[in-house]
């Protein structure tokens, strides 16, 4: 029983250390809290305000829920070791067991300590050097990470697009909504470079094409972030592009400019402009909740706008077609010779091997 109950001590500190890290009980705090919201009278009053809170609610007990019970789980445990009673030995083995499972398969949520990092995270991809092999390619990472959502079971909404002259799509802005989606997906940000022959080069030349890939945490609560009106300039303007009745006959698309960075954001998605404005400053205060991540800055006044162009020299990513086959990702180290699967949506390994690698930078 002395091996048994060190066994379970341990666990048990380990536990508790890890329920002190993701700041559970503090989590707990914030959802009684939302609780209490959630049982006043007129609550329901304002429905788009209590479906947020009820939002909230259910991502908060999601997270809290399986760490309360892991946890009373070890410390019970302890307890029961602690006795010293030899017929219960043989269940105590089989609790700790089950228990030490549970731990494992939870711990990974270790690895998501940022302040955003259980939040959806919002995509927007753009070509940069390379003319139309660069807006193909554009089309290529939308395509594997719309794979890559699907097959973990996320929502994917997608809120704008531009598509290119001849092909591909000059720029992609989507939604990809699911457990942890932007702490797995932030190791995506930046520029990626592939290297291919051409299929729109008629002599078949090998060439290299750059996209940008921006990954931000949707921030879509204005008390998530709060931005003050007089830093924004705002302007109406007629949509453009394919549509149906109405389009093109209304001054429905809006953007806006966060004016001490430059940081602009135009939507023309949706026929209202007030849904187009709505989904514009979701947007934006999620570019300023990325940028203050990337400049550790605690004001939005002391941001700096962002100035990493999609071009040769700033990517953290490669992905050769020709005349190997590979993918190396610049910053971990981790590279595959199966590039096929990774565009196929196979972006497992490159998030882990991200996520190991932040625990350590």
């Amino acid at each position: 029983m002395d091996d048994l109950a060190k066994q379970s001590v341990n666990l048990q500190q380990q536990i508790n250390k890890a329920v002190e890290r993701l700041k559970i009980n503090e989590l707990s705090t914030q959802l009684a809290g939302l609780q209490t919201t959630s049982q006043a009278s007129g609550f329901w009053d304002d429905s788009a305000k209590a479906q947020d809170v009820m939002k909230q609610i259910a991502r908060l007990e999601a997270r809290i829920k399986p760490w309360q019970k892991l946890q009373k789980a070890g410390n019970d445990i302890a307890e029961l070791t602690a006795l010293k009673d030899s017929t219960m030995q043989a269940e105590l083995t089989q609790q700790l067991t089950e228990t030490e499972a549970g731990f494992n398969e939870l711990k990974e949520e270790l690895k998501f300590n940022g302040p955003y990092d259980d939040h959806a995270a919002i995509l927007t991809l753009s070509a940069g050097a390379g003319g139309t092999d660069a807006q193909d390619w554009t089309q290529m990472l939308f395509r594997m990470y719309v794979r890559w959502a699907e097959a973990s079971g996320y929502k994917v909404i997608n809120i704008d697009e531009s598509a290119g002259e001849e092909a591909g799509l000059k720029s992609a802005t989507i939604e990809i909504d699911g457990a942890f989606a932007y702490g797995k997906l932030k190791g995506e940000h930046g520029v990626h470079r592939l290297v291919r022959l051409s299929p729109f080069n008629s002599d078949n030349l090998r060439q290299t094409s750059f996209a940008k890939v921006e990954v931000m945490p949707k921030i879509d609560r204005p008390d998530d972030l709060d931005i003050d009106e007089k830093d924004l300039k705002t302007d109406v303007y007629r949509s453009g592009g394919k549509g149906g009745q109405s389009v093109n006959t209304t001054d429905s698309a809006v953007r806006v400019m966060h004016i001490p960075t430059g940081i602009t954001v135009a939507i023309q998605n949706e026929r209202s402009q007030l849904q187009n404005k709505e989904t514009a400053m979701t947007i934006l205060r999620s570019k300023l909740a990325q940028l203050q991540l990337e400049q550790h800055k605690e004001q939005l006044g002391e941001l700096k706008g962002p100035n990493q162009s999609a071009e040769w020299g700033n990517q953290i990513r490669s992905y050769v077609l020709h005349p190997y086959k590979q993918v190396k990702d610049l910053r971990t180290k981790y590279e595959t010779s199966d590039p096929d699967a990774v565009l196929d949506g196979n972006l497992n390994p490159l998030i882990d091997a991200f996520l190991e690698y932040s625990l350590h930078a």
